[in-house]
């Protein structure tokens, strides 16, 4: 494998290596796949029926995409463009060739050959928070983010085996100015954690160019081999009620032009930007979506591009967004049944309204989860850390989600019927009113027979109060802390630590100069 640049600084040795026993007691860094037949709400027939709904907005409604280079490209893919208006309409035939020949699965390297994902099918992927302005924790409690904690919350996502993938550098660092935060928070993704990442912004060409250039230094390879061995799971949303603004076209353009998987996903709150139904609100989502896969196409056919939900509701009291609700759960379901139809992969996200780490957070995110696993949702965004509609990422919840994770995984390992399982040869040496405990059955297993939380007190009430009647946030707060403490940086070619200070640096310095 070559470089399109090359250093005599690549023998160095490594900054450090894996060689810590945590603390933490936790699952090891596996794949997650469903081996159980997907749950499914709808009939053929409605799900038919949403499709042709979709088209319908599309063809006499339409989208309105404020972006020229998205405008040309829709244009010569055949699509009615009102460069006016800036409103696209597209008839059935066209959607159904866009739609046609999509990657149904896709790989994603990591700079760790261990940790690379497949998505689609069966897998399912767990992917940290992104996007929140605000951080939060037992000690501090809800406050602005900074680039510490950013650098702190990578350190637990890679720490934290549950989690397959770092979503997004967690939070938005507000201490540093907004038109170059997004080089320190990939910088820090790239060198402080060696699973697969989410670029953080891609809310501009140059900025979604630069996510891509230094994914492709971290992982030491060309432009063209990064297209042929995607390094990202790259998303964007829609402005709904259909709308594609020119920031998040120019970001889902990049990337399908470096041929990076790209979620379009629409932000349809039922009642707020969509119908005050979730049938409503699923047919608008999903023109949303078929016009952003329409976008991506355009720039670069058969490149990997897969389905985003987030349709759920608001509070109609007060308008504020609701989550991890009933509404939400089906919406899940019926999404995934969409992105099936058309051949794709699905995202979604595990989600909560609630504003501290609580039974409502416990609950809303349980629902949340659950829906996407029994749908079979391939990328689950915001799986870890997600607090508030989120508004905040919490290091608490991080844990909390942790544990959900980790117990939805070992459910979904199938049930083996042999002999030895079955167990008849203790019971034979138990007999009838004895006990198990001293059994060569179970003394031969006792280590590894069951799940083990990571946070989860099974004590009782005795030793759980004599041991300081810690609540299970506050158990928490010790376990992120211990990680913390426990962290050591995966192993990293210091001469590409090297080239990407000296890109972040670079850069920098042109984005003021260019006032970009």
């Amino acid at each position: 494998m070559t470089r399109t640049r090359t250093s005599s600084r690549r023998g160095r040795r490594n900054v450090s290596a894996d060689t810590k026993q945590s603390a933490i007691r936790q699952l090891p860094f596996r794949a997650v796949k469903n081996p159980y037949p997907p749950f499914q709400i709808v009939s053929a027939d409605e799900l038919e029926a949403i499709h042709l709904a979709s088209v319908r907005v599309l063809e006499e409604i339409g989208v309105k995409v404020q972006d020229a280079r998205s405008l040309n490209l829709l244009k010569g893919l055949g699509a009615d463009v009102d460069p006016e208006t800036e409103i696209v309409k597209f008839d059935r035939a066209l959607i159904d060739e866009v739609m046609t020949g999509l990657p149904s699965e896709f790989t994603i390297h990591a700079r760790n050959p261990e940790k690379t994902l497949t998505v689609g099918g069966n897998n399912l992927t767990f992917a940290t928070v992104c996007g929140p302005s605000f951080i939060s924790d037992l000690d501090h409690g809800r406050r602005a983010g900074t680039i510490e904690d950013v650098r702190n919350f990578v350190k637990l996502a890679h720490s934290l085996n549950i989690y397959h993938h770092e979503g997004g550098a967690g939070l938005e660092p507000l201490d540093l100015p907004p038109e170059s935060r997004h080089l320190d928070m990939m910088h820090a993704q790239l060198t402080l954690t060696d699973k697969a990442w989410h670029p953080c912004w891609l809310n501009s060409a140059k900025r979604a160019r630069d996510c891509i250039e230094m994914g492709r230094i971290a992982l030491g390879v060309s432009a063209e081999e990064m297209a042929e061995r995607p390094a990202f799971i790259a998303g964007i949303n829609t402005n709904s009620p259909l709308v594609l603004d020119s920031a998040m076209a120019d970001g889902l353009i990049e990337m399908a032009l470096a041929g990076q998987p790209v979620h379009v996903t629409p932000f349809t709150l039922a009642g707020a930007m969509s119908p005050a139904t979730i049938e409503g609100s699923l047919v608008q989502q999903n023109a949303e979506v078929l016009a952003g896969v329409a976008v991506a196409q355009a720039a670069r056919k058969g490149c990997p591009v897969f389905y985003g939900h987030f349709t759920s509701n608001v509070d109609m009291r007060s308008g504020s967004p609701a989550f991890g609700t009933p509404e939400y759960a089906k919406s899940v379901m019926v999404s995934a049944q969409l992105a099936r139809r058309y051949g794709i992969p699905i995202r979604s996200s595990n989600t909560t309204a609630s504003p501290v780490v609580d039974a409502q957070a416990a609950y809303e995110s349980d629902m949340s989860c659950w829906s996407c696993v029994l749908s079979h949702v391939n990328v689950m965004m915001h799986a870890g850390g997600w607090l508030e509609g989120g508004l905040v990422c919490s290091f608490e919840k991080l844990i909390l989600d942790a544990e959900i994770l980790q117990s939805l995984s070992a459910m979904l390992d199938p049930l083996v019927f042999n002999e030895d399982n079955m167990g008849f040869d203790a019971m034979t040496e138990v007999g009838p009113g004895g006990h198990f405990f001293g059994a060569a059955h179970t003394l031969s297993r006792y280590k590894t027979a069951f799940y083990e939380p990571i946070l989860s007190d099974w004590r009782n009430f005795e030793a759980w109060k004599e041991d300081g009647a810690r609540t299970a946030t506050e158990r928490a707060n010790r376990i992120w802390k211990t990680l913390l403490e426990e962290y050591e940086q995966p192993s990293i070619d210091p001469a590409v630590v090297e080239e990407l200070d000296e890109y972040v640096t670079k850069r920098k310095e042109e984005i003021v100069a260019n006032g970009e």
